[in-house]
């Protein structure tokens, strides 16, 4: 339920700041724009809140985690589909033929490649990784502070499915996303894209968006996808069904869930009139007990 303020509500890049939680000017002397530098509690915050959502899916949803490559070659790409249309959005290695991944979903759902599965379906896997985009054509939109960056860090689930069940761990994966947001106290909505909105590789797809109060509008964190055998084709990946026949399995994933927008969410749900931030008590085990971010807390 999004919460109703007595005060103007700060956005996150006033609120950041002011706080020390990261430094916007440093991080773009160090790499340019869109890549911020956090400090002090803002980096334990960002490490708290991985660390947070790989227990809360391995724990209590099941998944295995994965500490997968942050840079993949060409066949791998093509696998999921960010190659060929997705080239110009992704950072190169040219000389040794390699991208810096967009989303752990690539390494992840490729790590089958080629294969036949034998393990008993559904195979889950969630990972956190740092993503890369260059975000061709997206310069001067949202790119104030943590909104639209060239680097940032997510965390990642990933499902290998018989076909007959992808429709219905479509819909436990997208839970398994909201779990994070509901867990955390945060006014979230999730939307179904329809047809025209689809990407070109996904049948069905769910984006779930956090209320970011200072920046009055609502932010996608997650867009949970179900592929069909559409990657399964590209990156042949399959398994041994009923008759004992080699059959491409179903592949699923979404974020559980991307931060920094996370980030901008807690910052401006949490905001007080004084303009320290109050952190869902989840967080507390991960914040050395801490539960307010003041200027004194580092």
């Amino acid at each position: 339920e999004v919460q109703a303020f007595d005060f103007e509500p700060q956005a996150h890049w006033d609120l950041g700041e002011a706080l020390g939680l990261f430094d916007l000017e440093r991080g773009a002397k160090l790499s340019g724009s869109g890549f911020p530098l956090f400090t002090g509690a803002g980096a334990r915050l960002e490490r708290a809140l991985i660390q947070f959502m790989l227990d809360l899916h391995t724990e209590e949803h099941g998944y295995v985690e994965v500490a997968p490559p942050f840079f993949c070659n060409a066949p791998t790409m093509t696998g999921t589909g960010q190659l060929p249309k997705f080239a110009e959005d992704m950072y190169t290695m040219p000389e040794d033929g390699l991208y810096a991944i967009p989303t752990a979903e690539v390494p992840v759902t490729n790590m089958y490649a080629n294969e036949i599965l034998d393990e008993t379906l559904p195979i889950l896997h969630t990972a956190y990784t740092p993503c890369f985009r260059r975000e061709a054509g997206a310069a001067g939109k949202d790119t104030r502070g943590l909104q639209r960056l060239h680097q940032f860090d997510k965390v990642e689930l990933v499902k290998f499915t018989r076909p007959e069940e992808s429709a219905v761990e479509h819909e436990k994966l997208t839970a398994n996303a909201e779990a994070v947001l509901q867990a955390l106290g945060l006014p979230y909505r999730v939307i179904e894209l329809c047809t025209g909105d689809l990407g070109f590789s996904a049948s069905r797809c769910y984006d779930i968006e956090l209320w970011a109060p200072g920046l009055d509008r609502w932010l996608e964190v997650s867009s949970c996808s179900n592929f069909g055998d559409y990657q399964a084709r590209r990156a042949n990946i399959r398994y041994r069904n009923e008759e004992g026949k080699a059959a491409f399995v179903h592949t699923i994933n979404g974020s559980g869930v991307a931060l920094p927008r996370l980030v901008i969410a807690l910052l401006e749900n949490g905001q007080q009139a004084d303009g320290s931030v109050v952190l869902p008590d989840v967080l507390a085990p991960y914040m050395r007990g801490k539960s307010v971010l003041t200027r004194s807390v580092r």
